[in-house]
C-alpha cells in the first residue's frame, strides 16, 4: 500500500483487483476431521472466486499445537512459506478467523497481505451491496473489523506529528500519534454510519407497521447462500430478482406479493444468506435487514439437500436464527434440489429432523402444490377469525385490535363496537373476554 493513504482509503479493505492469486489454508484437529476440512477449503474458493481472486493451491492444516502469535505451529508456517513461494502466490487466506496480532507476525513471515475468512465475507458484501442501507451497514462493519488491526494498515502510523508555531498552539509534547488521529477518524466515521442506518431504520419500520396493519401475511425465505431462495422468489412470484450460482449474490431484501391456492394474499421476503462462521460484525450490522426474517409470521428455511454439507448448513441457519432472537418462530423447512439426486440417506436425515418439511425444485418447479398446501395449514394455526363486541368507552380496545388485525366488519350497536377481525392466535388470549359465542 502507499506510504501516504488518503483518508478514504484507509477505510477499506484489501481490494480484490491487487491480489490475483491465492493460497488457502484451513485448519482441522486429528485425522477424523481432514475430509470436513477440505469441504471447508472448497466453500472458502467459491467465497473468494466470488470475491473476485483465483485459488492456486488450498491447504488443510492439521493443528496439534495451538500458537497464539501465530495461529499455527512455527514449522507448519515454514511450509507454508515456501508453498506461497513455489506456487507463486500473493495472498494467504486462513479460514479461520486470526486476531490482529497474528495478522501481523503471518503477513511478516509470508512477506505477503494475508486475510482470514471474516474479511472476504465482509469484502464480498461491501462488492454486492446496493441499497443505501446495505452498503451502510457493509461500511459500518468493516470500519469496526479494521479498527484493531489499524497499525497493519500503513506504515506512517508510529511517526509522531508535531505543531509548529507559537502564541497558543495545541502541543503535546513530541506531537501526537497518527494511529490516534486515525482512531478519532474512524470513530467519527463509525458515529455518522450509526446516525444514518438509525435514520433509514426508521423508514423501514414505518413500512413494516404499514404492512402489518394491511393484515396480509409475511412469509420470509431464509437459508444457507446459494440454496435457491432467489430462484425460489422468482419461480413463484416472477420477482426478477437476480440469480448467480455465487455466494452471497443477494444482500438486499426483495418483497414480492403472492396469491396462495386458496386466494389468500401473502407476500414473500427474499432475505441475505447465511454461512457458516458469519462474522458477528455482519449478524450485528445486519441485524435489521434481517429484522425481515425477524418479524415474518412464517420462515421458509430452504435446504439445498443436494449439498455434502446440508446438515451442516441447516443446523447453521437455525444458529443463526436463535442469535436473532427469531429460534422459536414457526419454520417450514423446504428441502431444495430434489432434482440434483440428493443423497437419500441425507434427505432422510434432514426429515426426521425437521418434520415440518416438503421437498421441492424451485429449478422446475416440482412439489410447489405441496409447499403451497403446507403453507395455508400453517397459516390456519398462525391466525383465527373471530367476532367481538367491545364498550365504546374501551374505544382504545378497538384501535388496538385495528392495529394488531385485520377487520372484516365493523357495525355499532347500542353503546358497543362489534368487530368481526382476523387475529393472530398468540393474541387473541387478550380480547377473548369480549368474544361473542359462535351460534
Amino acid at each position: 500500500m502507499p506510504n501516504q493513504p488518503t483518508e478514504d482509503s484507509r477505510l477499506v479493505l484489501h481490494q480484490s483487483t491487487e491480489y490475483r492469486k491465492a493460497i488457502l489454508v484451513a485448519a482441522y484437529h486429528g485425522s477424523a476431521q481432514r475430509h470436513l476440512c477440505e469441504e471447508h477449503l472448497d466453500e472458502l474458493q467459491l467465497l473468494v472466486e466470488t470475491y473476485g481472486v483465483e485459488t492456486i493451491h488450498k491447504v488443510p492444516c492439521p493443528l496439534r499445537k495451538f500458537d497464539a502469535s501465530i495461529f499455527v505451529g512455527k514449522g507448519k508456517l515454514e511450509e507454508l512459506v515456501q508453498i506461497t513461494k513455489e506456487k507463486g502466490a500473493d495472498l494467504v487466506i486462513f479460514d479461520d478467523e486470526i486476531t490482529p496480532a497474528q495478522q501481523r507476525n503471518l503477513e511478516n513471515a509470508f512477506g505477503l497481505p494475508v486475510m482470514d475468512r471474516t474479511e472476504v465475507i465482509l469484502g464480498v458484501f461491501a462488492q454486492r451491496a446496493h441499497t443505501k442501507e446495505a452498503r451502510l451497514q457493509v461500511a459500518l462493519a468493516q470500519i469496526k473489523y479494521e479498527a484493531p488491526r489499524l497499525k497493519r494498515l500503513w506504515t506512517h502510523l508510529s511517526r509522531q506529528k508535531g505543531t509548529t508555531g507559537g502564541g497558543g498552539a495545541y502541543l503535546k509534547g513530541e506531537g501526537e500519534k497518527q494511529i490516534e488521529i486515525d482512531r478519532r477518524i474512524l470513530k467519527r466515521k463509525i458515529d455518522q454510519l450509526q446516525k444514518e442506518i438509525v435514520e433509514v431504520h426508521a423508514n423501514r419500520e414505518t413500512m413494516r407497521i404499514s404492512r402489518l396493519r394491511s393484515g396480509i401475511p409475511v412469509f420470509a425465505i431464509i437459508g444457507y447462500t446459494n440454496a435457491g431462495k432467489s430462484t425460489l422468489l422468482n419461480a413463484l412470484t416472477d420477482a426478477g430478482v437476480f440469480v448467480e450460482d455465487k455466494l452471497f449474490a443477494t444482500l438486499d431484501t426483495t418483497t414480492r406479493k403472492f396469491t396462495l391456492k386458496n386466494n389468500q394474499e401473502i407476500l414473500l421476503v427474499d432475505t441475505v444468506g447465511f454461512i457458516r462462521k458469519l462474522p458477528h460484525l455482519l449478524v450485528a450490522a445486519f441485524k435489521s435487514t434481517l429484522e425481515e426474517a425477524i418479524e415474518a409470521d412464517i420462515l421458509l428455511h430452504l435446504v439445498d439437500c443436494s449439498h455434502p454439507l446440508a446438515e451442516e448448513q441447516a443446523a447453521t441457519t437455525y444458529e443463526v436464527l436463535k442469535e436473532l432472537g427469531a429460534g422459536k418462530k414457526t419454520i417450514i423447512t423446504v428441502l431444495n434440489k430434489i432434482d440434483n439426486n440428493p443423497s437419500a440417506s441425507m434427505v432422510h436425515r434432514l426429515r426426521m429432523s425437521y418434520p415440518k418439511n416438503v421437498m421441492i425444485s424451485a429449478l422446475t418447479h416440482a412439489g410447489f402444490d405441496e409447499l403451497q398446501e403446507l403453507m395455508i395449514h400453517e397459516l390456519s394455526n398462525l391466525r383465527k377469525q373471530i367476532t367481538l363486541r367491545i364498550p365504546q368507552s374501551k374505544y382504545h380496545l378497538v384501535s388496538e385490535i385495528i392495529r394488531l388485525g385485520h377487520v372484516f366488519k365493523q357495525e355499532f350497536e347500542d353503546d358497543d363496537v362489534i368487530l368481526v377481525v382476523d387475529l393472530p392466535s398468540t393474541l387473541i388470549y387478550k380480547f377473548i373476554s369480549y368474544q361473542v359465542p359462535e351460534r
